[in-house]
């Protein structure tokens, strides 16, 4: 079983130390004096708990609450006050908050309340049961026959072991994707630990992934678990994979195989129990074909490999997409609910989506802003670059050759008209409102027309 780690959001509090140091005799981890980004960061790496300091402003604490428990929401976070006030508590205890507590002026008493309160929190996450209706795959939105594969086989491997290669554009949504498989799988209970690969300075990087001892460079003044190591008993994401420099896929490639790891400056080997699971947006296939990557370390990757596709192809996804992303977004800006304009969604179904379900987002965000008070959006609402707009998909229209004899005009187009209507149903998995979406009619014109065509066959 893995360590426990906790960590204290707000200013330094020497007060506090030995109440730290006291957690610390009792196996906890804890990192005291961190801001709320760098908080954040480290429930993204993985954390068992998040302790806020009474000095964090009131909207700051609600906010970190509610981001935090969107990262993970098995996350026991625990507020800690100066003096009881109900009012907060039930306050935030309505946005997720476990637990509001006063620690006792004496250290080993407040280690001791602290240590039994989080274990009573830990105990409950560990035996709890998912609902039938908390689906991991459910932020996964969409209908298409593309994303159906992807959820299919993700869901089918999710109870292995098996290391998982993601290859899909930037923005595609790899790394929730991953995250699902995690929630999914027998490890759900343990850390989760997301690195990109690309990010970590290159002189820094075998400290970040496997951790070092104390004095074993300059700045090395405590010894550190590195990711792996946080990774012990559940997944660990390997994010941008294919922008490893080439000097660490050969020590990557040794823990994969071993599945143990040596922290910098240390001669101790550690055995680490993790899933892998690699995300990418390079074709690692042509860059082992360029020797840019290691082909041994690629096909260890590549077990489980899963193309995730972009928007563009899957834009049938986007009306539920838009849905989805106005709930979330009103919800944190705290506003009333908005709906897409028929119009508006038809202006971003047109548009190419390079940015992918990221750009959806910030579009959808922007367009909330933009909208005011009022309940629905509209097309001005969603300013897309014109030099985008420009190389919008045109609308159908195939080229036809007229026969020298000509041709039965109402024969040709019922045929054309049913052929596009039972395309648009096979995408949309038979749904007809989904179905109208796509040809851009409503939902009511589609069933009228769908019965008259089926009468006239």
């Amino acid at each position: 079983m893995h360590s426990r780690r906790i960590a204290h959001i707000g200013p330094p509090r020497p007060d506090l130390e030995p109440t730290w140091a006291g957690l610390s005799k009792k196996g906890v981890l804890t990192e005291a004096g961190l801001s709320a980004t760098a908080g954040l960061q480290r429930v993204q790496q993985g954390l068992d708990a998040l302790l806020l300091d009474p000095a964090l402003p009131r909207r700051q604490r609600e906010g970190l609450i509610e981001e935090s428990l969107r990262c993970d929401r098995r996350l026991a976070v625990v507020a800690l006050l100066d003096a009881p006030h109900l009012a907060d508590a039930v306050r935030l205890g309505r946005i997720g908050l476990a637990d509001a507590l006063v620690a006792p002026a004496d250290p080993e008493d407040a280690a001791e309340l602290l240590f039994e309160r989080l274990r009573e929190l830990w105990g409950g996450a560990a035996e709890s049961k998912r609902l039938p209706e908390e689906d991991p795959f459910g932020g996964l939105v969409g209908h298409s026959s593309g994303l159906r594969r992807v959820v299919g086989v993700a869901r089918m491997i999710a109870p292995r072991s098996s290391t998982v290669l993601i290859q899909g554009p930037t923005g595609a949504g790899k790394e929730l994707l991953a995250r699902a498989i995690h929630e999914a799988s027998p490890r759900a209970a343990g850390p989760w630990v997301a690195v990109n690969c690309g990010a970590v300075p290159a002189e820094l990087i075998e400290s970040e992934f496997f951790g070092h001892v104390k004095g074993s460079f300059t700045g090395a003044t405590a010894t550190r678990a590195g990711r792996f190591e946080q990774a012990d008993g559940g997944t660990i994401l390997l994010d941008e994979v294919g922008e490893t420099p080439p000097e660490m896929q050969a020590k990557l490639l040794r823990v994969l195989q071993e599945r143990e790891i040596q922290r910098v400056g240390g001669s101790e080997t550690i055995p680490v129990d993790i899933r892998v699971i690699a995300a990418t947006n390079c074709d690692l296939a042509e860059m082992v074909r360029q020797g840019r990557f290691r082909e041994d370390l690629y096909y260890r990757l590549n077990v489980v490999p899963i193309e995730l596709p972009g928007l563009a192809e899957r834009i049938e996804d986007l009306p539920d997409l838009v849905e989805r992303l106005l709930e979330k977004v009103c919800r944190r800006e705290r506003v009333g609910s908005k709906r897409c304009s028929r119009e508006a969604l038809d202006r971003l179904m047109q548009h190419a989506w390079p940015g992918n379900v990221r750009e959806l987002e910030n579009a959808v965000e922007k367009a909330v802003a933009l909208s005011g008070d009022r309940g629905q959006l509209f097309p001005s609402d969603f300013p897309l670059p014109p030099a985008v707009l420009a190389q919008a998909r045109s609308p159908l229209a195939p080229d036809v050759d007229l026969p020298a004899g000509g041709l039965n005009y109402d024969a040709f187009v019922h045929g054309l008209e049913l052929n596009l209507m039972q395309q648009a149903l096979d995408r949309a998995g038979g749904n007809k409102k989904r179905a109208a979406d796509l040809l851009r009619i409503k939902r009511t014109t589609f069933a009228a027309r769908w019965k008259a065509l089926q009468e006239a066959v």
